[in-house]
């Protein structure tokens, strides 16, 4: 029988292979995060007719004469290059901007994609939209520290969720007293501090000048004095004396059923010019309760929790995982890839570290087909394939050639 007839054979089969990715490729030219296929080709073994000489003194040498055998599919291999970006606006959407994958898991297996689809359940848990598969990472601790090198956990983000009050320690005052200010002329403000309940103190701080660099202040809650104290500047209107934050103790009604305040005042940003006064609170580190009402990820894949109470505290952090070989994943459907032996053990690590991509909110990364060159490719295979069912029949025809010797 004709070599040649099942070489065609082999270059139809390899050929009808080259256009099965090159239609996956085309089908999924608008899948989030899909890469695209490629095959490569491989020869055959080849028939050898005559092995090789070695030259000899009377006549060189002669080289080998072997005949091919065929083609078949050598590999096909996973294109993994950077989609391009496509803005969503979804706040749980995430795109990849680099090398890396998105960590999800059932509780017994991980799978790992380049598709940021991600929707909240019923329980807050960020999920792959396609599979309900829970995305993995970090989750902050009550004081909103997040422990990368601890084991991954599925995130939560528990929107509603209370955050604690936190009462006032630190309390500091900035802007300018009037050196042209008459003395025993004074300069009042109002601050509003918190206690360890959440309720919203107001103080009442007054300023009064004592002497041409000196000003003594009394802190008032109500109309009871509760501090008093001085401030003293120096000729270009610095303050020198106190150097250190003022402690004060603010008793609070029982009524309340809070603790009492234990403030540091802190005038170190004051100073004393001929310019109006402004002495007024600059800041507090004091807040009360608030719920959970949005959150924002950064390119770190940091989550953060926006309060109704104006707070913002990390409530977790995405993970992503680098392979040495990506392209020894296993493709698992559902835009997800699974570990093998040949792609390496994933190195997990946050985003915008050790090589890792970075994360960006609001956008999917989009497939990376690209169609022209896939067309391209359907017309070298449809008249590669064509060629190869030439060679069939120009091989048969010679057979038919053979069996005709007999009439």
């Amino acid at each position: 029988m004709l070599r040649s007839l099942f070489a065609g054979v082999s270059g139809l089969r390899s050929h009808q292979v080259r256009m099965d990715v090159i239609g996956n490729n085309i089908a999924n030219v608008n899948t989030v995060g899909f890469k695209a296929g490629r095959v490569n080709f491989a020869e055959m073994l080849s028939q050898t007719i005559r092995g090789a000489q070695a030259p000899s003194e009377a006549r060189g040498g002669m080289n080998p004469v072997q005949v091919g055998l065929g083609v078949q599919v050598g590999s096909v291999d996973t294109l993994f290059t950077q989609g391009n970006l496509q803005y969503t606006g979804v706040l749980t959407d995430l795109a990849i901007q680099g090398d890396g994958f998105l960590v999800v898991g059932d509780g017994l297996r991980r799978f790992y994609t380049r598709d940021g689809a991600l929707v909240l359940d019923s329980r807050g848990g960020l999920v792959h939209a396609s599979t309900g598969l829970r995305l993995m990472g970090w989750q902050a601790n009550e004081a909103g520290e997040v422990d990368t090198s601890g084991e991954l956990v599925p995130l939560r983000i528990p929107v509603g969720t209370e955050i604690p009050p936190k009462a006032t320690e630190n309390v500091i005052f900035g802007g300018n007293l009037d050196a042209a200010t008459d003395v025993d002329g004074t300069w009042t403000t109002t601050i509003t501090v918190y206690d360890s309940l959440g309720n919203a103190i107001e103080l009442r701080l007054v300023f009064t000048k004592t002497d041409a660099n000196r000003w003594d202040w009394q802190l008032f809650y109500g109309d009871e004095e509760v501090a008093s104290g001085s401030l003293e500047f120096d000729e270009t209107g610095k303050l020198t004396s106190p150097a250190e934050p003022e402690e004060v103790t603010v008793d609070l009604p029982d009524e309340l059923g809070s603790a009492d305040l234990e403030l540091k005042l802190d005038f170190s940003q004051l100073t004393q010019y001929a310019a109006p006064s402004t002495a007024t609170l600059r800041s507090q580190d004091g807040y009360p309760s608030g719920s959970l009402e949005s959150f924002a990820i950064d390119g770190n894949g940091v989550i953060t929790g926006l309060y109704s109470n104006g707070r913002t505290q990390v409530v977790g952090q995405v993970a992503l995982a680098l392979f040495t070989n990506p392209g020894g994943l296993l493709k698992a459907g559902n835009n997800l890839y699974a570990e093998s032996a040949n792609s390496g053990p994933p190195a997990i690590g946050a985003a915008g570290t050790g090589g890792r991509g970075t994360l960006v909110a609001g956008a999917l990364e989009m497939s990376n087909v690209d169609l022209a060159q896939e067309f391209t490719n359907m017309i070298t295979a449809q008249r590669g394939f064509q060629a190869n069912a030439r060679v069939i029949t120009t091989s048969d025809e010679l057979l038919q050639e053979l069996i005709s010797l007999r009439r």
